[in-house]
């Protein structure tokens, strides 16, 4: 026998003594109570053992009486019965299959106040609510959505701790590694130890307004951090892994950060970085004064912000992917990715209690969009798979076996999904979205005729939140991105004549900033003349190019600098693309010009291909046969060669501006090395 008193503030949650003997599953092994200041406790039975109750009624301060399950967090002493009773146990959270633990249960006390609800949280909530209730009805969102007004609101501590407080076992996190072995983290949890972390951020100099690089892969640290630095009302600048010493000490100048935190693995990488400069590292210390990320752990696990958070603050600073010259640095607020992301999470139609997997990598927007702020949002869990080399068919194994209810993934996941045995999946996501690039028809057909649902394409950028796509219980028009996103006033301009497009026609994609449009960027970092310049006329420039038929559908074309002219005829590189996929040898594409005397330029074919065949003359002549018949004249592809893979950004968008300058040193130094042309197959 045992009693337990964690301290909450002025609320004290109090355990009973523990049953002897065997604890039934459904009947009473232990009560919890909450004591407040006044000193009336009141009690409550639990269904099963551990933990601490559901949030209790803030006016009423009573127990909110719903049935508990074993969570992540106990009360339990580590050498006590219940504790026992923990190892190696299968745990069910909210209805979702119950899921074995590769590590047993680690029990500490639950000494994190459950923060309250402020005006800014009931705002959030209001707009995120009637974004649930009538997430079939387009028409009604669209006419009546409204972003919630606020001077002030910090996502981790008015949102995600609020939630935390009202799900305290619901999993925040899961991840699977390569092994295929689960862990996961709860909302109560993450909630605590972002504290901790928040604590001992401070205890570095980080302060409010302060920027961080988080240079991290999909590891807890990552949540952690960012929580945390949300907390403090730091800056995080998400950063790919992948960046190179080079071009990290050139961010690290460029935002002008005094902080950052990466993988001791990777702690070679910052030998350029500028002496001043606090480094972290995550997993074993590096030598050279770095600090340790485990110092965290021995910080307080209550953390008191120093004031309130104001809305137009910055809260994220995100290098664009960079398709052409060096990044943009994109600011956003502590309201336009944390609150902005409800049109996303409109669009993905993730749901409280849903299982949502995202891939993507982190240090792109896109992971903070489907892998932190729209799950958060909808109170969802976020589900990493982390493996080592992609395999379609392990994919679906775990897919299937951690019952994932939403699936977003780019184009090139689809593309390597559709050349595996679909029939694997034996229970698809409710929701499957695609995201990245548009996704060319065919490999929509394709997953459509296999798992009877329909992938929805949408289109955003880094610099704002989803603003076109196709929602949930709407018609799709195969090859569109869809239809302006609640909260969004999405425009085609003329890209020649500046000229705004009215009904069906083609232009640039534009948001009307007449309208308030809470996801959009604060603007560029320390560069007022490229927030101008996308700005201009009133209008945010996206520089793509969308055509938009007679019922608002609106289909993307491309980049306005990869578009290109053959013969004076407008090419559309995506077009051409999605005729080539149609090919069964066509794994993956890209379409860019050729230098040609004559024409000017002519459609040139960089291609992956499919198992099984050959990069030799017979498949290429099997490709331009199929290009004469699928393709306009004026379209048609003149050179073919066969690659590997195509080069990428971090945001897995092919960099056509590097296949491009290829093709023009190519052309200009004379080699017909690889190249097959359709002149000679006819």
């Amino acid at each position: 026998m045992f009693l337990a008193i964690c301290y909450t503030g002025v609320r004290r949650y109090r355990t009973g003594p523990v049953v002897d003997g065997p604890i039934p599953g459904t009947g009473v092994a232990l009560q919890l109570g909450m004591e407040d200041a006044s000193g009336v406790i009141g009690w409550l039975d639990a269904a099963s053992v551990g933990g601490v109750p559901r949030p209790f009624e803030r006016l009423g301060q009573t127990a909110v009486r719903s049935p508990l399950r074993v969570p992540r967090t106990c009360s339990a002493p580590p050498n006590s019965r219940l504790a026992r009773l923990g190892q190696n146990s299968r745990w069910s959270r909210d209805g979702h299959r119950a899921t074995q633990r590769s590590q047993p249960l680690r029990f500490h006390s639950m000494s994190h106040p459950l923060r309250t609800a402020t005006p800014a949280t009931d705002a959030v909530r209001g707009a995120r609510d009637f974004l649930l209730d009538n997430v079939y009805d387009y028409d009604k969102v669209v006419r009546e959505f409204r972003w919630p007004q606020l001077e002030e609101f910090n996502f981790a501590l008015e949102w995600f701790d609020v939630v935390a407080g009202e799900h305290p076992d619901r999993a925040a996190v899961t991840i699977v590694d390569s092994n295929l072995d689960a862990t996961s983290w709860s909302y109560a949890e993450l909630a605590r130890r972002s504290d901790q972390v928040a604590n001992w951020l401070t205890s570095l100099g980080v302060r409010r307004g302060d920027s961080m690089i988080v240079m991290l892969n999909n590891t807890i640290e990552l949540w952690e951090i960012l929580l945390g630095l949300l907390k403090v009302g730091a800056v995080a600048i998400p950063t790919s892994t992948l960046v190179s010493d080079i071009d990290l000490a050139w961010r690290v100048e460029t935002a002008d950060t005094r902080f950052a935190i990466a993988p001791a693995s990777l702690a070679a990488r910052f030998h350029l970085v500028r002496r001043g400069t606090t480094r972290v590292s995550v997993g074993e210390q590096p030598d050279d004064g770095w600090r340790s990320y485990s110092e965290s752990y021995d910080a307080p696990d209550t953390f008191v912000p120093d004031g309130p958070t104001p809305a137009d603050s910055p809260s994220l600073l995100y290098f664009t992917s960079g398709t052409t010259a060096h990044p943009k640095l994109v600011r956003h607020t502590q309201v336009s990715y944390p609150v902005g992301h409800l049109s996303t999470m409109f669009w993905l139609g993730v749901r409280p209690g849903d299982v949502h997997l995202n891939i993507s990598s982190p240090g792109w927007g896109k992971h903070a969009w489907s892998n932190f702020f729209s799950p958060f949002l909808a109170q969802a869990t976020v589900f990493i798979f982390n493996y080592a080399r992609f395999s379609a068919e392990t994919l679906m194994e775990v897919m299937d076996s951690h019952e994932v209810s939403s699936f977003c993934a780019p184009p090139t996941v689809w593309r390597m999904l559709i050349q595996a045995d679909l029939s694997r999946l034996s229970r698809p996501p409710r929701e499957l979205v695609g995201a990245g690039e548009a996704l060319n028809p065919e490999v929509i057909n394709k997953v459509r005729s296999a798992w009877h649902n329909t992938i929805r394409d949408g289109y955003g950028q880094t610099e704002m939140t989803c603003c076109v796509g196709n929602s949930p219980g709407q018609p799709v028009r195969i090859g569109a991105v869809g239809r302006p996103m609640p909260g969004y006033a999405v425009v085609l301009k003329d890209p020649a004549t500046d000229v705004l497009v009215e009904g069906a026609g083609e232009g640039e994609i534009c948001l009307d900033l007449r309208v308030h449009h809470l996801g959009l960027m604060g603007g560029y970092h320390d560069a007022d003349d490229l927030t101008a310049e996308a700005w201009r006329g009133g209008y945010h420039h996206t520089g793509d190019i969308g055509s938009r038929d007679a019922d608002g559908y609106i289909t993307y074309v491309g980049r306005a600098d990869d578009v290109f002219k053959a013969s004076d005829y407008k090419i559309s590189p995506f077009e051409v693309e999605s005729a080539l996929m149609l090919h069964e040898s066509v794994v993956e594409c890209a379409i860019v010009p050729s230098p040609d005397e004559v024409r000017g330029a002519v459609p040139k074919a960089y291609i992956c291909l499919a198992a099984g065949w050959q990069a030799d003359r017979h498949t290429a002549a099997a490709v331009f046969e199929h290009s004469r018949r699928t393709l306009n004249a004026f379209q048609l592809v003149r050179i073919i060669e066969f690659v590997e893979q195509l080069p990428k950004t971090v945001s897995s968008k092919t960099r056509r501006v590097e296949l491009r300058n290829l093709e023009a040193e190519r052309v200009a130094a004379g080699s017909d090395e690889g190249q097959y042309y359709d002149r000679d197959f006819r």
